[in-house]
């Protein structure tokens, strides 16, 4: 009689010959990857900037000063995207055209301060709001303190400020998105009594809150 050795070298002969899972398969050849393709004019017509504007413009926000100071002296530009973004770490985020001639100032100094403007600042956010080229020193008469962590220049009379070294910056379309890590904040309360500027619609507004 065969002996059990025997009889599984005749198995393995039997499985091999009739094609058994035992045999080495052929590895399947992978499907192709789907074609990638970018969205057509026909699919999603671009968005009329006008439109964009007039739409957004709906949203009421806070404004702010982006303020610091570099080799040449202090520098800022009116920013009302800005917003809190972290607690912990305490982080914010403000947008800026990458045309901005006032970023590359702050970009190098590695800190700014944001001062969030009051109702009664209307004319201050005015002139922030005109661009670098135009008017070199917005901070002709304009009074200010250093920021305590960064130097940075804080606005008399603003209701907040926020005293900020960049963290990161990305990029988002024609603006660049940057994020400060908070060194130092704090409040007026006596300047905050006129409430917060907004703007809303292309315009300066006042907020009246209801008891």
């Amino acid at each position: 009689m065969m002996g059990h050795a025997g009889m599984a070298a005749t198995a393995v002969r039997y499985l091999r010959a009739v094609g058994s899972p035992t045999t080495s398969v052929r590895p399947v050849d992978p499907l192709p990857p789907p074609e990638l393709r970018c969205v057509r004019d026909d699919e999603r017509p671009p968005v009329d900037p006008a439109e964009f504007r007039r739409v957004l413009g709906h949203f009421a926000s806070g404004v702010t000063v982006i303020a610091t100071v570099d080799g040449t002296g202090p520098t800022g530009f009116a920013c009302q995207s800005f917003a809190s973004l972290s607690l912990d770490p305490p982080l914010i985020a403000f947008m800026v055209a990458r045309t901005s001639t006032t970023w590359p100032r702050i970009a190098r100094a590695g800190v700014f301060c944001v001062n969030v403007l009051g109702a009664h600042q209307g004319e201050l956010c005015r002139s922030f709001a005109v661009s670098g080229s135009r008017q070199p020193d917005k901070f002709a008469g304009v009074r200010y303190e250093p920021a305590p962590v960064t130097g940075s220049p804080r606005l008399a009379d603003v209701p907040a400020w926020i005293d900020c070294a960049i963290h990161t910056v990305h990029t988002g379309g024609d603006h660049l998105v940057v994020v400060g890590r908070v060194r130092a904040l704090d409040t007026d309360e006596s300047a905050a009594r006129s409430g917060p500027l907004l703007f809303h619609r292309g315009c300066f507004g006042e907020f009246t809150a209801s008891p």
